[in-house]
């Protein structure tokens, strides 16, 4: 595995002053992704970077591991984010993935700034199905003339580790399945659990009249079944408790405009 070296070289890296750099104000997409490609640099690891679409932003080469990186403003956007080539998975073509949230200053005064907080996570703490394929389709025929193509580009907006666990804020946290024992170096800091719902999405349809969005829902076949992870934190670091807010996910409201 990659992923317990590459937590502590980031943790280092931010306990080391290691600044977040961007080119200019406009940066606004890439200067944490940056940050974190300088630490795989940093390890003995080989990786590959994909393109401005490809998933995940970071391919490891000797080993089946990816990463994906999520930069968050505070104060800010930080309860959810926005994923617009691949719902968040533990497993993609064969890789298991972790995603990697860094928050850092919504307004800083240079365009050198501290990471606040970092979480990586497995990513089956945020979707644990694997089976589900993305894919954007089109439908031809659209408008008075028959000659407009209607696409179906699906955006989907996640909710972040920071919306969905105490005690994050000003961290370095590691959370990793239940299943996996990082070593003396990490110090365990909570038990988290993830738990199926009642019912699962298989469809939906879009009313061009009456702009009416319904989904298709069915029973999900792993209704109830628990998913356990742990947190993880640095050895000499702070090592306050972590624990799953209580959220009824039918109040969530899903931030709906990019930081």
């Amino acid at each position: 595995m990659t992923i317990i070296p590459v937590f502590i070289r980031c943790v280092q890296a931010i306990l080391g002053g290691s600044l977040i750099m961007r080119e200019s104000a406009k940066d606004k997409e890439f200067h944490f992704q940056n940050w974190f490609k300088k630490r795989l640099m940093e390890t003995s690891f080989n990786f590959d970077q994909g393109g401005r679409n490809s998933y995940p932003d970071f391919t490891m080469v000797q080993f089946t591991e990816g990463y994906e990186v999520k930069g968050l403003s505070y104060p800010g956007r930080d309860a959810s984010f926005d994923s617009n080539s691949q719902v968040p998975t533990g497993l993609h073509n064969g890789r298991t993935i972790y995603y990697v949230f860094g928050r850092y200053p919504k307004e800083p005064d240079g365009n050198s700034y501290p990471v606040l907080d970092l979480v990586i996570c497995h990513g089956d703490f945020l979707n644990a199905d694997h089976d589900y394929v993305h894919e954007n389709k089109s439908v031809k025929g659209f408008g008075s003339y028959g000659d407009i193509l209607i696409r179906d580009r699906k955006m989907y907006v996640v909710p972040t580790p920071f919306r969905l666990i105490k005690g994050l804020a000003h961290q370095y946290t590691l959370i990793l399945p239940n299943h996996v024992s990082p070593g003396e170096a990490l110090i365990h800091v909570g038990e988290l659990k993830r738990i199926e719902a009642a019912e699962m999405i298989i469809g939906y349809s879009f009313n061009l009249q009456t702009n009416q969005l319904i989904p298709q829902k069915v029973p999900n076949p792993g209704a109830g079944t628990e998913h356990v992870f742990h947190a993880w934190r640095l050895r000499g670091t702070k090592i306050a408790p972590v624990s799953m807010r209580q959220i009824d996910i039918s109040t969530i409201e899903y931030e709906e405009t990019n930081d």
